[in-house]
């Protein structure tokens, strides 16, 4: 998706968590989305996993396989917000993500 659209005001944080049972960090290819607008993390105790499905979508448990879209304006205080949209798996809403990405980026 992000080859289709080559906004510099694209940016993705990409956040990686050790869930299932290859994710080891010494197999992680940090390589998998070559693109200079993704920024990638290894979460190996899950922290932020844990802050964002508390935080963000109010559970105790851990978000992992989910995308959070977020507009120009957003700022973070406590939370980050507006939350424009999220999902997952990602690869299951990939269309509805592009649909997001693309009608944000033609504003």
């Amino acid at each position: 998706m992000l080859a289709r659209y080559s906004s510099d005001q694209l940016r993705v944080y990409a956040v990686w968590l050790p869930m299932l049972w290859g994710d080891a960090r010494g197999k992680w290819n940090g390589n998998t989305m070559p693109d200079t607008r993704v920024i990638h993390f290894w979460d190996g105790d899950l922290q932020v996993g844990q802050w964002f499905a508390k935080q963000v979508d109010g559970f105790e448990g851990i978000s992992w396989d989910t995308y959070y879209l977020y507009g120009p304006d957003a700022t973070w205080e406590n939370t980050p917000s507006p939350l424009m949209s999220s999902g997952g798996t990602i690869y299951g809403e990939r269309i509805a993500l592009e649909m997001q990405v693309r009608a944000l980026l033609e504003k």
